[in-house]
């Protein structure tokens, strides 16, 4: 993350908008931020991680963070953050809290928004996830980035888990974190596993013996169904013959058998013709005449009974009508006397506002009163501030003569405050040089006892272990000659007549060799080649030590040389110090002088800073009591206005009644006459709405009286004419009956009161005909076909027993055909499925081997702690390079196998020691040689061109030779593209860094930021 631009108000002692423009102090690689305590520096960084995150290092949501972050004399807090993340991509964060204005303690909730800088505008984000634009969390953000202080050591002192969590989320290792995919592989491989073995355990039976018992089966139940195949066709030929004569001669018997039933129901069906042809005339004649009948005499009744509801609705109506009529004639003399009684309304109104207004003058002229005299008493008060001010001004005028200048004694005091450290780091590089001094001695007498040419101590050892190799060697052959001759005694001892030799195969030995006992011969020389370990052993340790001893020598002997040229170096400085001492007002011998003069002219300055504050303070009340005069003077004018205006209201009034005299009022309560016009207005309001509600109904049923009459005549009229149709129809009906010789209408209606559906009858007459006919005619074909056969049933009872007996023999032979193809094809199916399995069987296996060695590498996120502990030690080498110069090669940081930090202390033999022995000094050395190597991973993760990096504390505890190392690294850094700010009161800082920002507090502006 590189930082653009921090826009700051309202923040701690941020009063006023400042504004840090941070890509000219980027430019530089290095910058700082300096001021005294309590000047607002840490608060630029706490304002970055609060506009990005939400939280500070100081404060957090219980400690009531936003009524405690804002300025005391501010209303409204706003921070204004633009970044560029590690995607080149460029963000704004703004946060913005506002006080509560009836609750000085309550502040709202911090409202937040981010920004993308795209095509040249600020585009609103949707969310307000810092970790994801950054790339960090909160916790990471602050150990890799912005450092806060008291912080700085957090890293170097986390534990292993919560260091390994850290490392996990800023390099990404949740990838390396492969358990759960495993896990999940495994499980799902185990159920495949399992699955596919209960399948093979339903092919335990199936293999090729029994699929080719079964194909040999199939080839002798083939032959045999063939055979019976063709007894079959012969036996069914036979058959067939017979069963159609069969049914040829049952055929004839069924036939006459049917034909004498229907020959019988032949009488029924002609009487039901005749039945049928009648009702169908009938029927097509009356039922038209008949239905009309009925309609018109339904309709009339209807008619009737309409007629008497609508006369009934018509008398209602015109009651009604003549009430309404009555009801007008009695209100029409009170609403042509309404507009009168309008008026009077209109002016009961007038007086009343008019009353109103005069109560409110009588009023009007008692504040002003009031006021008057206020005016009087805030202007006796602002006099007398105004001479208090002109006091105290007068003594600030005779202070400041006595007051040296603040910078004076900046200098004066910063250049004592060099000398002191000047002289400090002088003693201390004597005290560092008579200990290395003493270290070089101690090393020396270590030496002694061993009593050796330094220059040529290596030459002596090797020639030593050269004479003690020549000797083994020597030994060695000597004793590989001697088990040689050890060995062939025994071979020799084994030889018997008749046996064969086990080196040539002989089975006679004429002349066996004899050998002389070598064993303590053998013993001896082991026992020498042992000595000689021995001492090998003792001269490799005596060199190892003895070199060990000379490198510390070695150490301690550049590190006094080093130290020696330090203090040279801080004697020039002391000398250059002295001769820039130029104040004429001070002696630079005598410190203990310009403190005191210092401390008077602190009094001063108190006493100034005291007398500007009651100088403000009464210019505030003097300000207040100004805007308090003017307050009551505008009142005074704005009582005096509305007087005039409420005024000149009651004239306008009274000339605009019409009937009644304001002087008849004047005197009367206002509640009187309120009462007397709410009732005229009612009256009114009641007399009006009344009226034109009349006049409304009367309108409104004049239609529908006319419409009624209307519909009464339509009723009667109708009912005439369906009299005359009625008429009409009976005469139709008589001439019907005459014509079909009917007596009367009831015998007409018994015909049709059998509801013959005659189509449907007829079709069943026409079937019935033609069956009769057929049956005839199929008996007179069959006895004619049967004249020459006659038809035994004994013989057709044999011949059937036979064909079925056959065909259930082809049956069961044709089936097991079948269930044997069948069976030997399931089995060549299953086989090669089996086949298949066994295949799949055996990669899962396979897998699960490679599975199970997985599950155990990735076990317990080792895998993640494993590669974390690789990229600590990588971080460990890159802090070593800037730790070992800033430590002048005396200690060095390294992870134990717990991995966590240690130290190497390399004036004490090498020995490693907890970094919690670390002075003040030596913790601030190793966490900056650690966060900068963080910083550096990060960037190389991050892929980005420019890293940032920001420090907030530890320069302090550095003595001025430190300083100059620590400031030498960071000077290093700007070389790598890094960027490096500092926040710190060391001035030995302040001078060599070349852009920096000064915060200065004001008592009355809060903090400032300038560029120097």
């Amino acid at each position: 993350m590189i930082p653009i631009q921090l826009t700051l108000e309202g923040l701690y002692s941020y009063q006023e908008r400042q504004k840090i423009d941070f890509e000219n102090l980027t430019e530089a690689g290095l910058f700082g931020i300096f001021g005294s305590v309590g000047s607002g520096k840490s608060s630029i960084l706490e304002a970055i991680s609060f506009a990005l995150y939400g939280e500070t290092e100081r404060l957090n949501s219980r400690d009531k963070r936003a009524y405690n972050m804002m300025n005391l004399k501010s209303n409204k807090s706003y921070i204004e953050f633009d970044f560029i993340n590690f995607e080149n991509k460029k963000y704004r964060a703004t946060r913005e809290f506002r006080r509560n204005t009836k609750n000085f303690e309550d502040v709202k909730t911090p409202t937040v928004t981010f920004y993308e800088w795209n095509n040249g505008v600020w585009i609103p984000l949707e969310h307000s996830n810092a970790e994801k634009i950054v790339g960090l969390s909160y916790a990471n953000f602050k150990r890799t980035i912005i450092i806060p202080q008291g912080q700085f050591k957090e890293f170097l002192e986390l534990g292993a888990t919560e260091r390994t969590n850290m490392m996990k989320e800023i390099f990404s290792l949740q990838r390396f974190d492969l358990q759960n995919n495993v896990s999940v592989l495994n499980a799902k491989n185990k159920s495949e596993l399992d699955q596919l073995e209960g399948q093979l355990k339903g092919f335990e039976e199936v293999n090729e013996e029994q699929i080719a018992e079964q194909k040999e089966h199939l080839k002798l139940e083939q032959q045999k169904f063939e055979e019976l195949k063709i007894q079959f066709k012969q036996i069914e030929e036979k058959y067939q013959q017979l069963k159609n004569l069969k049914t040829d001669f049952e055929s004839l018997k069924q036939k006459k058998s049917d034909f004498e039933k229907l020959s019988i129901q032949k009488t029924e069906v002609d009487e039901l013709e005749i039945k049928t042809e009648l009702f169908d005339k009938v029927f097509r004649i009356f039922t038209p005449i008949i239905a009309e009948k009925n309609k018109l005499q339904k309709e009339i009744l209807e008619q009737q009974k309409n007629k008497e509801n609508q006369s009934k609705l018509l008398q209602e109506t015109e009651t009604r009508f003549e009430d309404i009529k009555n009801k007008l004639a009695a209100l029409l003399p009170k609403f042509e006397a309404l507009d009168q009684s309008k008026i009077q309304e209109n002016d009961l109104g007038l007086i009343l506002k008019m009353l109103e207004f005069s109560n409110d003058i009588q009023a009007l002229k008692i504040r002003t009163e009031k006021g008057s005299d206020k005016v009087k008493e805030v202007e006796t008060a602002q006099n007398l501030i105004q001479k208090k001010i002109t006091e105290l001004a007068d003594h600030v005028d005779i202070l400041k003569p006595k007051k040296i200048d603040s910078h004076i004694l900046m200098n004066v005091g910063n250049w004592f405050l060099a000398q002191k450290n000047l002289t400090e780091s002088a003693k201390n590089q004597n005290e560092k040089i008579e200990d290395l001094q003493d270290k070089i001695g101690k090393q020396n007498a270590e030496l002694i006892p061993y009593s050796i040419n330094t220059e040529t101590f290596r030459e002596d050892f090797r020639l030593k272990f050269d004479a003690l190799e020549t000797d083994a060697k020597k030994l060695s052959e000597r004793k590989s000659q001697l088990e040689v001759q050890q060995k062939l005694a025994h071979f020799a001892g084994e030889l018997h007549d008749g046996e064969s030799c086990p080196l040539c195969g002989a089975v006679e030995h004429p002349n066996i060799v004899e050998f002389d006992d070598v064993n303590a011969e053998l013993n001896q020389i082991k026992k020498e080649l042992e000595q000689i370990e021995i001492k090998k052993d003792f001269n490799q340790k005596q060199l190892a030590e003895i070199e060990k001893i000379l490198d510390r020598k070695k150490i301690f002997e550049e590190q006094q040389k080093a130290e020696l040229e330090n203090l040279n170096q801080i004697k020039i400085k002391t000398e250059n110090h002295r001769i820039n001492f130029s104040w004429t007002d001070f002696n630079a011998q005598n410190e203990n002088e310009f403190l005191q003069k210092r401390q008077q002219s602190f009094e001063i300055e108190k006493q100034t800073e005291e007398l500007n504050r009651q100088i403000s303070e009464q210019q505030k009340t003097l300000e207040k009591e100004r805007g308090h005069l003017e307050k009551y003077k505008k009142a005074l004018e704005e009582f005096k206005l509305d007087e005039a205006k409420k005024e000149e209201q009651i004239k306008t009034s009274e000339a605009n009644l019409k009937i009644l005299k304001w002087s008849d009022y004047r005197e009367k309560e206002s509640g009187e006459i309120e009462d007397t016009y709410k009732k005229l207005a009612q009256s009114n309001l009641e007399t009006a709405r009344d009226y034109q509600q009349l006049v409304k109904d009367e309108k409104e049923i004049s239609p529908k009286l006319a419409e009624q009459k209307t519909i009464v005549d339509q009723v009667e009229k109708r009912i005439s004419e369906l009299e005359k149709e009625i008429f009409e129809n009976e005469n139709i009906l008589t001439k019907s009956l005459v014509e079909n010789n009917f007596s009367d209408l009831p015998a007409v209606q018994n015909i049709l009161i059998q509801e013959i559906n005659v189509q449907a009858v007829r079709n069943q007459i026409q079937q019935f005909r033609i069956q009769f006919e057929t049956l005839k005619n199929g008996i007179a074909d069959l006895e004619a076909k049967l004249k020459d056969f006659s038809f035994d049933e004994e013989q057709f009872a044999t011949a059937e027993s036979q064909f079925t007996t056959a065909e259930n023999d082809l049956k069961n032979a044709n089936n097991n055909v079948v269930k044997i193809s069948s069976e030997i094809e399931r089995l060549e199916k299953e086989f090669k499925k089996k086949e298949d399995l066994l295949k799949d069987l055996n990669q899962l296996q396979k897998r699960a081997e490679n599975l199970k060695i997985m599950t155990n590498l990735f076990k317990a996120a080792g895998f993640v702690q494993y590669v974390s502990s690789i990229y600590l030690r990588q971080l460990c080498d890159h802090a070593n390079v800037r730790f070992h110069r800033m430590t002048r090669n005396q200690l060095s940081l390294q992870l134990n196998e717990n991995n966590d930090f240690e130290i190497i202390d390399y004036l004490n033999e090498g020995r490693s020691r907890s970094v919690k022995t670390l002075s003040g000094g030596q913790a601030f050395q190793v966490s900056l040689s650690l966060a900068l190597a963080l910083a550096e991973s990060v960037q190389a993760n991050a892929k980005s061109d420019r890293n940032f990096f920001f420090i907030d504390e530890g320069f302090g505890t550095q003595d001025l030779e430190s300083v100059n190392i620590v400031f030498e690294t960071l000077m290093n850094l700007q070389k790598e593209n890094r960027i490096v700010g500092i926040i710190s009161h060391v001035e030995e800082l302040k001078e060599k860094i070349p852009v920096s920002l000064n915060i200065t507090k004001d008592e009355e502006r809060g903090s400032l930021i300038e560029v120097v």
